[in-house]
């Protein structure tokens, strides 16, 4: 079934359980581009999320235009200061996406829709990580990845004026969020066509991510570009693990400059404030303006 079909079979179930936040005291203050909803359901894990959408300038002036979109991790850390892991600092998606939108004539990035999905605290480890460690659990990442491509997607689709090509379709996160994110991307190849992997959580459970980019790539018929990233400031094991996924990558047919795009960051630290200096290069390279 594709996303289409799925949407219409989700969306009036979906409508009964997601309330839009239009009203109240919190919504108030997001800005209006920035749509916030409550609650989401799912019957693949237990606890409900959130879910934040920004729109890109003149959406709503346009309403027979459609758009490519981006699912982020984390979701209240990348618009929100008031929800984000630390207070009053976030990777300013919106800021960014803005601005980049909107430089000259055409933009140096194609107007998109981005989907912030709030991770549920203390299963964030759960459903982020591909394997059980057999000290620290986890493993739940494959039902993750069924919530993501069958119901919040076609859920979004729904709602939205999405494109649903794989081509148009990409999902991104940080650490451990850029560890499910590149995961899903090689998981679910026929879903996303772009991934965004920042400061990638490569050592979970002994760095297999490595060995299942190993036995994915081969099935994978196109390669998707894959933006991916570490601050030379993160700790040496995390540059180095950086490192090597990018050595695996290009070694499993993702060409540099092409398919992949690989940045050592200068100063780059495992936080906030260094990933929203990163999002609006990584939105050029995956989404430039045409």
């Amino acid at each position: 079934m594709n996303l289409e079909a799925q949407a219409a079979a989700a969306q009036p179930e979906m409508a009964e359980t997601l309330g839009l936040s239009a009203a109240g005291e919190g919504a108030a203050r997001l800005h209006p581009r920035l749509r916030l909803h409550r609650a989401f359901k799912s019957r693949f894990l237990p606890d409900e999320r959130d879910v934040i959408v920004y729109l890109p300038p003149g959406y709503d002036a346009h309403p027979e235009r459609t758009y490519p979109v981006l699912y982020l991790q984390d979701g209240q850390n990348l618009f929100d200061g008031r929800t984000s892991y630390i207070p009053g600092r976030t990777w300013m998606v919106r800021e960014h996406a803005d601005e980049a939108i909107k430089t000259g004539t055409a933009g140096e990035v194609e107007s998109l829709v981005i989907v912030g999905v709030y991770n549920t605290g203390d299963r964030r480890l759960a459903e982020y990580t591909h394997e059980r460690d057999w000290q620290l659990g986890g493993g739940e990442a494959g039902a993750y990845g069924r919530l993501m491509t069958e119901e919040l997607m076609p859920w979004i689709a729904g709602l939205y004026r999405v494109r649903t090509e794989r081509e148009q379709t990409g999902v991104g996160g940080s650490s451990l969020g850029g560890l499910v994110s590149l995961y899903l991307g090689l998981r679910y190849a026929e879903y996303f066509g772009k991934l965004a992997v920042l400061s990638p959580s490569v050592w979970w459970n002994h760095k297999s991510i490595l060995g299942y980019l190993n036995e994915c790539a081969p099935q994978i018929w196109e390669r998707p570009q894959l933006w991916l990233d570490v601050g030379d400031q993160e700790g040496l094991r995390t540059l180095e693990n950086a490192e090597q996924l990018n050595r695996r990558l290009m070694a499993n047919g993702w060409k540099a400059g092409e398919t992949l795009h690989f940045e050592r960051v200068e100063g780059g630290t495992h936080d906030e404030a260094s990933w929203a200096r990163r999002v609006r290069p990584m939105l050029r390279f995956l989404f430039p303006a045409g």
